[in-house]
């Protein structure tokens, strides 16, 4: 049998792998023409091309698969015609090839409206690796961008935007949402929110009447007489099946384009099949790479005589768009009148979430998820398997009452048939079969021998769960990796960065790693050296690594401002030093208020504006409050025995000085402390990471609190101590959770994960059951010893400072997109549309 496949893409590719692995060489010939110059490359992740990968590290195969495998390859080629009657194909180069099965796998054109001047030059389509490359050049000369469209391939536009540097980009979506595909109005205002916020402009329900300029594009007319400058355009906004081979040959194409198929995926000739996105089955164009996989997946059965059958395709999608978890499950716009509606909102944190359920409340039919979407793959597989709801169906969104977390026991109770991996159709039983009798121990293991997480992705955290879970069900030992770039756990890279003294997360990579780091490695790596050396976190090209409010020593907030938290140790503070506060408050027109942490907080500040700030307050003896990082935030006290006639003992000063020696403590998540003077607690110390309560001894000890959306109280460690004594075991303990805990654990769910609990903790810390308490010790001597404030740091080094700029050609210049609106006799940003 020779088959003949008109397309190289993912699709196209994925069918000669599919068919090689089912066929034997001898009884099949495989010839494919591809249009393009470059062997089959991964289009879902195209954006990470302005990232640094490159078109090698796309490519989806190696430069030698096509051969070793027997498959002729024909690229920069494309078909220009097929002769049915003679089953033959003729090429634009002049080969012809004749064949007993075609398949066309064209895939899609971008969508370019008819909009007056599209083909002016600095205008761009968002397709191939030659765009970008186009993109990549033109971009040197422009400093504002646009992107029609502002559904998923629109804003991975405008991701690369960002990327290549044009900070002032505007998404202008026809719609009145985005992503209106996917996701209803209320997600879409969490999502434009978020978008704003990285510095994004979001126009809805725009419609271009025209693109102006000469030659070169300078700016775009829209229909309701409003118009916008920009010298640079990227069109995103749809695709159009390639079917216009099959028009020239006579197939059957729908009347909005398309190749019309049956459940077997044949055209209107039975020897001629079209899968992916040219494909049109049931009226519908699947526009995702699973159900393009899964349509591969069938007609390479079908060529072996296997019975399979493609029957539709559930376009569950998740997808992290610039940073920003968003997706979308089962059926995610269920009218309200057919089912019953949860839904949980948090504009502070920009978190949306709702789920539809049936009216008896025991099946979920689908739903959305904005800015956090971490439950997805569990929420998707409890509505394609029908799995009955809790009694208490929110719970899937919110947890359950008690604060405990289903993890892994979720993920085992799905049915062995579950698809896990949409994109290769591979079920839960396939996975746990490759670790429990292939010894597929690692995700890269498991990606080898089942392709599950080789296409989109988003069911790699599933794939590891059900991986930990069979491996322990067979009594071996799980180590908790950081991600695929490192094979070591965050506690074993703290010992390993200690010992080989690595003071960089390039010099962590190379010695330990491989790859190019992501986002889940990168910023716990370069806390781990933080916590280890205290050196400064902006230097030796650690910037790059650290979460965005780290780059900044500042934390973004609405509108792309900043805010200002200096430190104010035990909320004491002096007449002088509340004058500084308002001066500068004054001077650069800021927002301030009072916080629970017994300090002030002034927002509204502009990017370049914060080294003078920070100047004026370390001027006045302030320091960074370290608001932004994941480190001591503060210690928060009573007025105690000085003014309180209840108190027992000076909370203030005890407060004063156990904040004033763990400022700047890097750690896996935030940490707060408190220091009550009596049994009243007004400090609230049980609710702390470590709280502190004078008793007519001395002072009690708790750990492992936290407030938040998850309230904890802090048990108890140890009783009556003395100030050093107390002083000793906070230093134990904390570095001790720095060691151990994994990335962005708080210290309670750290302690709730610990084998053995409070008792096993306190066994180590008071009674040095490890005998590392010494270490510990000398760990924080000297991370105390070495202490320097960052906004000091960053202001006197101008290779530093200079950062703090807006535009890098314009120093001084603020960002002009951000506007303010009075509100009780001070300022807020304002209210985005």
């Amino acid at each position: 049998m020779k088959v003949v496949v008109i397309g190289n893409g993912m699709v196209g590719y994925k069918f000669c792998e599919k068919l090689i692995a089912k066929s034997s060489a001898e009884k099949v010939e495989i010839v494919v023409f591809g249009e393009e110059i470059r062997r089959a490359y991964d289009r879902v992740h195209l954006s990470e091309f302005f990232s640094g990968k490159s078109a090698e590290d796309l490519s989806m195969s190696s430069t030698t698969w096509y051969e070793e495998n027997g498959v002729k390859l024909h690229l920069g080629d494309p078909v220009q015609s097929i002769d049915r009657p003679t089953k033959t194909v003729h090429s634009y180069k002049g080969i012809t090839e004749n064949y007993d099965v075609l398949v066309l796998a064209t895939g899609s054109a971008a969508f370019v409206p008819p909009i007056p001047g599209v083909d002016k030059e600095g205008v761009f389509i968002y397709r191939t690796i030659e765009d970008l490359e186009m993109m990549q050049a033109y971009a040197k000369k422009a400093k504002k961008g646009a992107v029609i469209g502002g559904g998923l391939l629109g804003l991975e536009a405008a991701k690369a935007m960002l990327d290549l540097g044009i900070a002032d980009t505007t998404v202008i979506e026809f719609a009145h949402r985005l992503m209106p595909r996917q996701i209803d109005d209320a997600g879409s205002g969490i999502l434009i929110n978020k978008l704003e916020k990285l510095g994004l402009k979001i126009c809805t329900n725009k419609n271009t009447s025209e693109i102006l300029g000469e030659n070169a594009i300078t700016g775009m007319q829209f229909t309701d007489d409003t118009k916008i400058d920009v010298d640079m355009l990227v069109i995103s906004a749809g695709i159009k099946p390639r079917d216009e081979l099959a028009k020239l040959c006579g197939l059957e194409v729908g009347h909005r384009g398309g190749i019309v198929v049956n459940e077997k995926l044949q055209t209107t000739d039975h020897s001629i099949y079209a899968i992916g996105e040219c494909a049109l089955y049931n009226g519908m164009i699947y526009g995702l790479v699973a159900p393009g996989y899964e349509m591969a997946e069938v007609v390479a059965s079908h060529l072996v005589e296997e019975n399979k059958s493609f029957t539709g395709f559930d376009m569950s999608t998740k997808l992290k768009l610039i940073g920003i978890d968003v997706a979308s499950f089962g059926d995610p716009f269920v009218a309200s009148h057919e089912c019953r509606t949860v839904v949980f909102e948090d504009t502070m944190k920009g978190i949306y979430k709702r789920i539809n359920i049936t009216d008896d409340g025991k099946y979920l039919l689908g739903g959305i998820l904005i800015g956090d979407a971490e439950a997805y793959n569990m929420l998707l597989q409890t509505a394609k398997n029908k799995i009955v709801l809790p009694p208490n169906p929110e719970d899937v969104i919110l947890g359950s009452r008690g604060g405990e977390s289903e993890g892994g026991a979720g993920v085992l109770s799905l049915p062995d048939e579950a698809i896990v991996c949409s994109c290769e159709s591979v079920t839960k039983a396939g996975i746990c079969t490759a670790v429990a009798e292939q010894g597929c121990e690692t995700i890269d293991a498991i990606k080898k021998c089942t392709k599950a997480g080789t296409g989109c992705g988003g069911c790699v955290p599933m794939v590891k769960d059900l991986m930990v879970h069979t491996m322990k069900a067979q009594g071996k030992y799980v180590r908790n990796v950081l991600c695929e770039h490192f094979n070591y756990s965050r506690q074993e890279l703290f010992d390993l960065i200690k010992m080989h003294q690595l003071k960089s997360f390039d010099a962590v990579l190379d010695k330990l790693g491989k790859g190019d780091g992501c986002e889940l490695c990168k910023p716990p790596v370069v806390s781990i050296i933080a916590s280890l050396f205290n050196e400064m976190i902006l230097v030796k090209g650690n910037d790059t690594a650290q979460d965005s409010n780290d780059r900044f020593l500042a934390n973004i907030q609405k509108g792309g401002t900043y805010s200002v938290v200096p430190r104010i140790p035990g909320g004491e503070i002096t007449p002088d030093k509340l004058i500084v506060i308002g001066s500068v408050a004054k001077k650069y027109n800021l927002y301030t208020k009072i916080t629970g942490g017994q300090r002030i907080d002034l927002f509204g500040a502009h990017l370049s504006d914060l080294p003078a700030i920070w100047e004026e307050l370390i001027d006045a003896g302030f320091e960074s409050g370290h608001a932004y990082g994941k480190s001591l935030r503060t210690v928060k006290s009573c007025v105690g025995s000085t003014w309180c006639r209840f108190g027992l003992h000076d909370s203030v000063s005890f407060a004063i000085r156990i904040e004033e020696r763990y400022r700047g403590l890097r750690s896996p998540h935030k940490l707060k402390g408190g220091v009550s003077g009596c049994i009243r607690e007004c400090a609230e110390a049980q609710s702390k990471d470590f709280g502190i309560i004078a008793t007519e001894k001395g002072w009690n000890l708790y750990v492992c609190g936290n407030g938040g959306s998850k309230p904890q109280h802090a048990l108890l460690l140890a009783t009556d101590l003395d100030s050093d004594t107390c002083i000793k075991y906070i230093d134990r303990f904390l570095m001790f959770y720095i060691r151990t805990a994994d990335p962005l654990t708080r210290t309670a769910t750290w302690l709730n994960k610990m084998d053995g609990g409070i008792d096993y903790l306190r066994n180590v810390i008071v009674n040095d059951s490890l005998g590392i308490n010494e270490q510990l010790e000398a760990d924080m001597d000297s991370f105390v010893e070495s202490y320097k404030c960052e906004w000091k740091e960053a202001v006197e080094n101008p290779n530093i400072r200079k950062r703090f700029s807006h535009f890098v050609n314009a120093p001084e210049e603020k960002d002009p997109t951000v506007v303010f609106e009075g509100m009780r006799d001070q300022k807020k940003v304002k209210d985005w549309k």
